[in-house]
């Protein structure tokens, strides 16, 4: 990636991600008990993350086994830490995964990944970009000729209207350059704080958690809160990690479920963090089976930007119409 201050992982030089489904043995958890990132079975149930059986459990001095105590805060908080630990394991190489050359490429694009992917809009900014370059060119664009341009992601005319907005209050509020503080940036037309997160992290290099459908579906598996509303789940996360990962966290945990933990069917077989989850079991827990719903590079395809950063171990994504 060729401009942004925090693109690439700090961890860059080691080596490439670790296989979630090589089978080597998985660090013990304090969230669960499984051992291995494709749990054995026993007596046909998995034991890690699932519920204890029923009918049939194990007694001790003919008392059946008192309940699991609640997770402490302070447990939740440790084990919390220690999956950010492995993943940057997993993903020495995380990074935003929108194709930009400097903030105002990558404002737009963040706009433009609402409701659709980011390759969708990787594919579709060349074009764009290379028609109005600056903001002071988009502003005054054809709203009909930028429709047809960025059509392909969706929403086109909603988008249009942001687009022609922000590029117009860059224009005349900020002269032409796009502001590095986060109450600037959500004063713009078609930007929220999810938006202003990203800009600022990964243009600017200032901290910020990215709370996206996928970061806010996976802090929600690991229990790290019940929350639904996004800006109180960045609040929360917050507080549980040090300002200087707030970035970084936000790519290794939306990489992983891209990835890994998906929202309908998560490779739970194959999850190199499946001891520290304590919703294990709520997707496939077969490791072969795991194995086949792995994507972009942990699944051997394409990732999603055109323009992967030199350490990315994927394969670049195909340019719109090549496949």
């Amino acid at each position: 990636m060729s401009s942004s201050k925090s693109g690439s992982s700090g961890t860059t030089g080691k080596p490439a991600a670790k296989a979630a489904a090589t089978g080597a043995k998985a660090p013990a958890g304090t969230g669960g008990p499984a051992k291995t990132r494709g749990p054995a079975k026993t007596g046909g149930s998995a034991r890690t993350g699932g519920s204890p059986k029923t009918g049939s459990s194990a007694k001790t001095g003919g008392r059946a086994k008192a309940p699991a105590k609640p997770e402490s805060h302070l447990a939740m908080v440790r084990r919390a830490r220690r999956i950010n630990r492995e993943l940057a394991e997993i993903y020495p190489y995380a990074h935003p995964e929108l194709d930009f050359r400097n903030p105002f490429e990558l404002l737009c694009a963040t706009v433009l990944s609402a409701q659709t992917t980011d390759l969708r809009v990787n594919q579709t900014t060349p074009a764009l970009f290379a028609a109005y370059p600056t903001p002071e060119d988009m502003a005054a664009a054809v709203p009909e000729e930028m429709e047809e341009l960025i059509r392909p992601t969706g929403f086109f005319r909603a988008k249009t209207k942001s687009l022609l907005g922000l590029s117009a209050a860059l224009r005349d509020e900020f002269g032409g350059e796009v502001p590095g503080r986060l109450d600037d940036l959500v004063k713009l037309p078609g930007v929220g704080r999810k938006t202003a997160n990203v800009v600022l992290g990964n243009a600017f290099g200032v901290p910020g958690i990215t709370v996206d459908t996928h970061f806010g579906r996976l802090v929600r598996r690991w229990k790290w809160t019940d929350e639904e509303d996004p800006v109180k789940v960045e609040a929360v996360v917050a507080d549980i990690f040090p300002k200087s990962e707030w970035t970084m966290l936000s790519h290794r945990v939306i990489f992983h479920g891209r990835r890994v933990c998906h929202a309908r069917k998560p490779a739970c077989g194959a999850c190199p963090i499946a001891p520290l989850c304590p919703s294990y079991g709520e997707g496939e827990t077969d490791p072969e089976k795991a194995r086949k719903l792995l994507k972009y590079e942990m699944g051997g395809q394409p990732g999603q930007r055109l323009s992967p950063p030199a350490d990315y171990p994927g394969k670049p994504a195909p340019a719109l119409g090549a496949g």
